[in-house]
């Protein structure tokens, strides 16, 4: 929300230098917070600098984001091949623990090299996070261990939490990872150990019947995902009411 103060002063820059206001309208988002509370946070963030400090000077934030995506796709590849030969669950896993290095430590290099580029890595992360999660969730509805439904469901979820995320980003000047103390690294770390589960039972048994693993995780945590998209967006737009109530 705008004060009639800076809202006066946007408005001689308007009139008087465009590029002022310009800037000025993009300065806000340098100073977005960014909301981190999962269960592996401090953690992560100790490993992500010291991994910072030790990569090397050729190897820039790009060219993580590069091997994330393709660690992803790489991810959803392996999903699909699993279908016929499940040893490919094993890459699986080897690329989404890349598809962590590229997407967690791309962020953290630039912050220590100093090469930020907030607009920018903001903006082609989060194409790439929602290219990567299309590119999992299509290897996973051809994969044969979750119904297509399932695996359709989890990326829409995944999408509208997104957007609530974005629109909160520059609405509420508040960026959130991680949801319920679950962000990006838990997930990963639950689907590693599905697919080691999956090995040795692939179907499990429920009320007297029996049911795919990956079925019952996905409809899980399609159930928690939709509680939060619910919670979250009703928090927000009630703070957002709140803030901008019009006087009668």
């Amino acid at each position: 929300m705008v004060s009639s103060g800076l809202q006066d002063v946007i408005e001689f820059c308007e009139q008087v230098n465009p590029e002022v206001l310009q800037e000025m309208r993009r300065a806000p988002f340098t100073g977005t917070r960014r909301i981190q509370e999962s269960w592996v946070a401090t953690a992560e963030k100790r490993a992500l600098l010291r991994l910072a400090e030790r990569t090397p000077d050729w190897i820039g934030p790009d060219h993580l984001t590069v091997l994330g995506l393709l660690a992803q796709i790489g991810a959803g590849l392996g999903y699909a091949l699993a279908r016929s030969e499940k040893y490919a669950l094993l890459g699986v896993i080897a690329c989404l623990a890349l598809n962590w290095l590229g997407d967690s430590l791309d962020g953290t290099l630039a912050r220590v090299r100093q090469r930020l580029r907030p607009r920018y890595g903001f903006y082609v992360d989060h194409m790439v996070d929602s290219f990567g999660a299309l590119a999992l969730m299509g290897g996973l509805a051809m994969s044969g261990y979750m119904h297509p439904g399932i695996a359709i469901g989890l990326l829409i979820a995944f999408l509208l939490l997104s957007i609530q995320s974005y629109l909160a980003t520059h609405t509420l000047g508040e960026f959130r990872l991680s949801f319920w103390r679950f962000g990006p690294t838990e997930l990963r770390i639950l689907l590693a150990a599905g697919n080691v589960a999956l090995f040795w039972r692939p179907t499990v048994h429920f009320i007297g019947r029996e049911y795919r693993l990956f079925d019952v995780g996905g409809t899980i945590g399609l159930i928690g995902m939709a509680m939060m998209l619910v919670f979250f967006t009703a928090q927000n737009t009630i703070r957002l009411y709140g803030q901008e109530k019009i006087s009668r």
